[in-house]
């Protein structure tokens, strides 16, 4: 398609997020009713009063409001460096384009695949005491070496944390501001901003000029659990913006996690609150990628190639007894055919460090050797 065709049909999408009082659930009414933003801007007045928007919208979107403030907005946009995303870009972020509310235009600094790889989100208290701090940089860290994306949201405490565990570890993370790309909130986080880019990405759904209100915040909190396969909460007070995005992520069927924290400190409320609503608990990473699908945990976790020794004895499909490592040999006889096991039973009955036993089991489980079955039981299969 010709340059000028791309940025013509892109007016028309950041003409639609300059009309006030639409929101994104009305552009994307006006998008499902006549299929895209330009055809909406070419619909009739009665066929735009048909959608039951408000009146004031309507006669907006029928005079072309926005369309000229567009191309200005776009040519800002690039000479920041930022690309526009919108939601008919074929990269567009998949599980994003999964919650009933996407944002119909990104803006992003930044490596653009970074937002349709496998992410995990991590989040927390911008008051963090300094063990929210370490737990959050350590499980950023670990999950990050797994080729994790870590989404976060960049603010002080437990989510420049989790950026700069990513950072450490040679991975990419993802930071999703509440306020135009034009801006960097807090201030002090420039310098983290332009690392982040380097390897991931900034990203917005706000125009340029627009500051970091605090409205904004709990709106930008469903694009750091959209993206994402599951969101880990280090530490969160009772009113907490970190347990807006746990609700949303549940709302968005994604996996809720959350990290167990000291019970007279204010920061584990949050929490703990959540693992006794059936949030799963996490002291270490392997918490985490164990309740990802299986096809996701094979792209994350490949099996180990054989020593030459073994080789022809393991693939990624079988793997036999003679290549096993000690700590798989030691989880699976504790496991029958027969007999499902709890994960706690197995902690007891294996002579394996915890931690071991948990990637012990993974790494059995996507050899084709047991199987996991709903609650965190397991069985042998051979």
């Amino acid at each position: 398609m010709p340059e000028e065709q791309t940025t013509d049909e892109l007016c028309y999408w950041i003409g639609l997020t300059g009309i006030e009082g639409l929101g994104t659930g009305g552009a994307l009414r006006l998008i499902e009713k006549f299929s895209s933003p330009e055809a909406a801007y070419m619909a009739s007045l009665t066929e735009l009063e048909a959608t039951g928007l408000s009146p004031s919208v309507c006669q907006a979107v029928f005079a072309q409001k926005g369309l000229e403030e567009a191309q200005k907005e776009i040519a800002a946009t690039a000479g920041l460096g930022c690309e526009l995303m919108t939601l008919a870009s074929p990269d567009y972020p998949p599980l994003l384009k999964q919650i009933p509310d996407p944002p119909i235009v990104l803006y992003v600094r930044g490596n653009r695949k970074a937002l349709s790889s496998h992410s995990v989100a991590v989040v927390g208290s911008r008051h963090p005491t300094a063990y929210g701090l370490q737990v959050a940089r350590r499980l950023a860290h670990d999950l990050a070496e797994r080729k994790l994306v870590v989404v976060s949201g960049m603010a002080r405490g437990v989510d420049s944390s989790a950026h700069r565990g990513a950072l450490e570890a040679g991975g990419a993370t993802v930071a999703v501001q509440g306020c135009g790309m034009d801006r960097i909130y807090p201030s002090e986080n420039k310098s983290l901003a332009e690392q982040i880019s380097a390897s991931g990405a900034v990203i917005s759904e706000f125009r340029l000029g627009t500051g970091p209100m605090p409205e904004n915040f709990p709106i930008r909190n469903r694009i750091i659990s959209g993206l994402s396969l599951g969101v880990i909460v280090v530490e969160a007070s009772e009113y907490s913006g970190s347990l807006i995005t746990a609700r949303l992520a549940s709302d968005q069927n994604r996996e809720v996690f959350a990290v167990p924290g000291n019970i007279t400190t204010a920061q584990s409320f949050g929490p703990n609150q959540l693992i006794k609503q059936g949030a799963k608990l996490v002291d270490d990473w392997t918490d985490v990628v164990q309740e990802f699908p299986l096809n996701v945990r094979e792209q994350l976790l490949p099996p180990e190639p054989a020593s030459e020794g073994q080789q022809g004895s393991a693939t990624a499909g079988a793997l036999f007894a003679e290549s096993l490592t000690p700590e798989q040999k030691a989880v699976l006889e504790v496991l029958r055919a027969d007999e499902p096991k709890f994960v706690d039973e197995i902690f007891t009955s294996a002579t394996v460090p915890q931690a071991r036993v948990l990637q012990a089991l993974l790494e059995l489980e996507m050899s084709g050797l047991i199987r996991q079955l709903p609650g965190k039981n397991f069985i042998r299969k051979l």
